[in-house]
């Protein structure tokens, strides 16, 4: 079982986690399961998809089965996998499931039946392209929700300022005190890099994939440069690139993919790098109070992939339809999201007074934006200029809307 800090298991800590309710994630992963026969909720290990999907499960009004393949007893029960699941009706939940890649192919023959009594939800702690067996085997039949941790819409406006610090993992969050919340973070990384990776099959060793973290979380909020990485390293940029993938497929590394078109500027073409949990973030960079962040380099690049990731969810927006966009003259946008033909740009200053910039005004005109909003870190929002909206980051929930 996962190696837990002493104060995550206090009945304090349930209670915690049992008051804040994720019903949006609810609503969305039981809406696939109505569609398809197969949902994978994918995400990284803690982020709370054991938990939501019991409460999906609860909540179904009919049977249901689970499956946590770390668990000797359910493991044993799946030894044949077709034999213990094809008499089942209802829900089936299987957690963990990169553990027993064989399951997926019986899980395509159980989808395929006529009837339609059964929808499995699958959980998995790496993406689909590192699940390669799910995406060959299921092609068709299984949709994903990726899972991330708590968000500001769930856990409360108020609690803007100890979301930014702790970061989004449960745990992390409720932890009852600051110095339990830094533990529950570092035995995290330690065993992520020391049990989890290895269980992937991931051959690169622990201290190798440690010190390439701690560099990434020191180019948090920049563009990627694979040669600079190869240089520090010693190794060649295949090899960082690697190095990467296996971050960015088990979620605690988000890659924004820049935006280009044809503009009468050369753009930049590679991505934008964030450590993907800001919490995660600060430990990397031996972050542990308010006072310890508002006196860090880091301060604005921590601010700005909080806020980002605080921005696709409050707006509601896929992975595939956000971007940044920057110039090799210096214009640049912090997140484009892209849903058909409207454009919305964002810009993230920590900052009580922002002002309208040149790179502003570039890429309005240039990305032709519908609106460009400043989220900032004061009290107040605002109408700076036509088209251009200054809002108060406490003011997200309120001001930023879904794209319809």
């Amino acid at each position: 079982m996962y190696i837990e800090n002493s104060v995550d298991m206090t009945e304090i800590s349930r209670y915690a986690l049992s008051m804040i309710k994720r019903k949006n994630e609810e609503n969305i992963t039981a809406g696939l399961l109505k569609k398809y026969p197969v949902v994978g909720m994918i995400g990284a290990r803690q982020v709370g998809k054991t938990t939501l999907a019991m409460e999906i499960a609860k909540n179904s009004r009919g049977p249901y089965a689970v499956f946590d393949l770390e668990n000797p007893e359910d493991v044993a029960r799946l030894s044949d996998p077709m034999l213990a699941l094809k008499s089942l009706e209802g829900l089936v939940i299987i957690d963990e499931v990169q553990k027993r890649p064989d399951i997926f192919q019986v899980i395509r023959v159980l989808a395929d039946r006529r009837s339609k009594k059964t929808r499995f939800l699958i959980l998995g702690s790496a993406s689909p392209e590192l699940l390669k067996q799910s995406a060959e085997s299921l092609a068709g039949r299984i949709a994903y929700h990726e899972l991330d941790g708590f968000s500001l819409d769930e856990v409360g406006i108020e609690d803007i300022d100890k979301l930014w610090l702790r970061g989004y993992f449960p745990k992390s969050f409720i932890s009852r005190s600051l110095k339990d919340s830094v533990g529950w973070r570092k035995n995290f990384m330690k065993t992520y890099l020391e049990r989890d990776l290895p269980q992937f099959g991931i051959s690169v060793s622990s201290q190798t994939l440690r010190r390439f973290w701690n560099m990434l979380a020191h180019y948090h909020a920049q563009i990627w440069n694979a040669s600079e990485f190869g240089r520090s390293f010693g190794v060649a940029d295949t090899t960082i690139r690697h190095y990467l993938d296996i971050l960015a497929s088990t979620f605690v590394v988000r890659q924004l993919l820049p935006w280009h078109e044809n503009v009468s500027k050369r753009q930049v073409k590679a991505p934008k790098i964030y450590i993907s949990d800001p919490g995660i973030l600060h430990a990397l960079l031996n972050i542990r109070t308010k006072n310890d962040l508002l006196s860090h380099p880091k301060l604005g690049a921590s601010w700005e992939g909080f806020i980002l990731n605080q921005v696709i969810h409050a707006i509601k927006a896929d992975k595939g339809e956000c971007y940044f966009w920057a110039t090799h003259a210096g214009a640049e946008l912090d997140l484009l999201i892209v849903r058909g033909s409207k454009r919305i740009g964002f810009e993230i200053k920590f900052t009580s007074s922002p002002k309208i910039t040149p790179s502003m005004k570039v890429a309005l005109k240039d990305l032709k934006l519908r609106r460009l909003f400043v989220i900032h870190a004061g009290d107040k929002s605002y109408q700076m200029a036509e088209k251009i909206y200054a809002i108060a980051a406490k003011n997200i929930l309120k001001e930023i809307r879904p794209l319809s």
